[in-house]
């Protein structure tokens, strides 16, 4: 499309869009005219030319408020003056902003609800939500409004989203230079991320975005299919000329009560790219993996205070009471206990460190279920999702998230967890 026309196109499909969804996805749209002279203004090579985006309202936009879900951040801290790194790395490659998401209030939960402007509902299961807290990127995104959008992930943020959505997903890995001036909910354990409705559009993406390209590495890990193994390696391997090596964890195996089309499309997504663990190399994860939810919830929150410490009284009745409740007794956590949450991040952390010396990745469940009814959204499911995700989380990995199709329409994922975020795993799985 020439520059006018996506533009006119993006316009045109966020007034398509049903207004229930329209509210809670979008925070503020480029006008039109200006969203045209943004796409045409770089160079046809640069390798995002043309696409417009939309940005996760916790990154800066000069002269456009940045609330983060809330009603009161722009007041309490102004609006910003220049554009975050993020948003400033993608124009540099040639992609437009086309505007701003919301999310759940400051990034603090996994379901897409927001009582301030709405809870995000699925774009073709309105009755659901989309997931959260990137809930409006993840929306927009599946409703074919713009094909790249910009979230965070901080205990499943991108991961959760992009699986209830179908779409795949990508988080970094915390306090790299895309998260950095970001508005953050707990510094030690937020990423940034991104979506796409495609493989290849994320394909795209990761290359343009992931700052040590992986040419010079792809000779270690081939790109072919054909002989790949799964166990250890061996003193006998070459390090060239491979298959990536990676394991999954069959659903049964890790103690929740998955709904039954999402286990069975799990196991079955992750068996295309792996084989089932052994009974060593599960016990192992299983077993760094006992406390992680505790140590992810102890350590969000008691950064979540130390953040919002001189705002949770003067701007009392501006936050939603549940996250004014969670964050003020984020205070109030023992030390001893904080201890405790810094000793199980760093036996997963060796855990995963022992897994990537035989491993190039691992291959989890996204959620144990497909997107929720506002109903189901109970602190049991909240749970339920953690177990999945807060591993990655607490181990500061960057996850793709891959996206897989339930007889219903509906979805989930595969949590495709890589040791960094410029392994070559990525384009071996987004080229099968």
């Amino acid at each position: 499309m020439s520059s006018a026309e996506a533009a006119r196109t993006v316009d045109a499909r966020i007034a398509a869009l049903p207004e229930k969804l329209r509210s809670a996805a979008l925070a503020w749209l480029r006008r039109e005219a200006d969203l045209a002279a943004e796409l045409g203004a770089h160079p046809a090579s640069q390798p995002l030319h043309g696409v417009p985006y939309v940005l996760k309202d916790l990154f800066d936009l000069a002269g456009v408020p940045t609330n983060a879900g809330s009603t009161f951040l722009n007041s309490a801290r102004g609006t910003p003056s220049r554009d975050s790194a993020l948003a400033l790395r993608l124009r540099e490659l040639g992609a437009a902003c086309a505007g701003k998401t919301h999310l759940v209030e400051f990034a603090a939960g996994l379901f897409g609800d927001n009582s301030h402007y709405g809870d995000c509902p699925h774009p073709f299961f309105p009755d659901r939500l989309s997931g959260g807290s990137s809930s409006g990127s993840a929306a927009l995104v599946a409703a074919g409004v713009v094909p790249l959008a910009v979230g965070t992930d901080t205990g499943g943020s991108v991961r959760v989203p992009a699986a209830f959505c179908g779409l795949y997903g990508f988080r970094l890995s915390p306090r790299d230079d895309f998260i950095r001036d970001a508005m953050p909910l707990s510094p030690s354990l937020d990423t940034a991320g991104w979506f796409t409705a495609h493989a290849a559009d994320m394909l795209t993406a990761w290359e343009a975005l992931v700052p040590c390209r992986v040419a010079a590495s792809l000779s270690s890990i081939a790109l072919a299919t054909e002989g790949r193994r799964t166990g250890p390696a061996t003193s006998a391997d070459s390090t060239v000329n491979r298959a990536p090596r990676g394991c999954f964890l069959p659903a049964k195996s890790l103690g929740l009560s998955f709904d039954p089309d999402t286990a069975i499309a799990y196991d079955r997504g992750a068996a295309a790219l792996a084989h089932p663990a052994d009974a060593l190399t599960t016990a192992a994860l299983l077993t760094s993996w006992q406390d992680a939810i505790e140590a992810y919830t102890l350590t969000a929150l008691s950064e979540a205070h130390a953040i919002h410490r001189d705002w949770l009284a003067p701007y009392h009745e501006h936050y939603e009471p549940s996250i004014w409740q969670r964050f003020s007794d984020g205070g109030r956590y023992p030390a001893e206990q904080l201890t405790k949450a810094a000793a199980t991040f760093e036996t997963v952390r060796a855990a995963f460190r022992q897994y990537f010396a035989s491993y190039d990745y691992l291959v989890l469940p996204a959620t144990p279920f497909p997107a929720l009814r506002k109903a189901e959204c109970t602190p049991e499911a909240r749970r339920a999702l953690l177990t999945l995700t807060a591993p990655a989380s607490l181990g500061g990995l960057p996850v793709l998230t891959i996206p897989v199709g339930l007889p219903s329409g509906l979805s989930t994922g595969l949590q495709v967890i890589l040791p960094g975020a410029d392994s070559p795993v990525v384009p071996w799985i987004l080229n099968r």
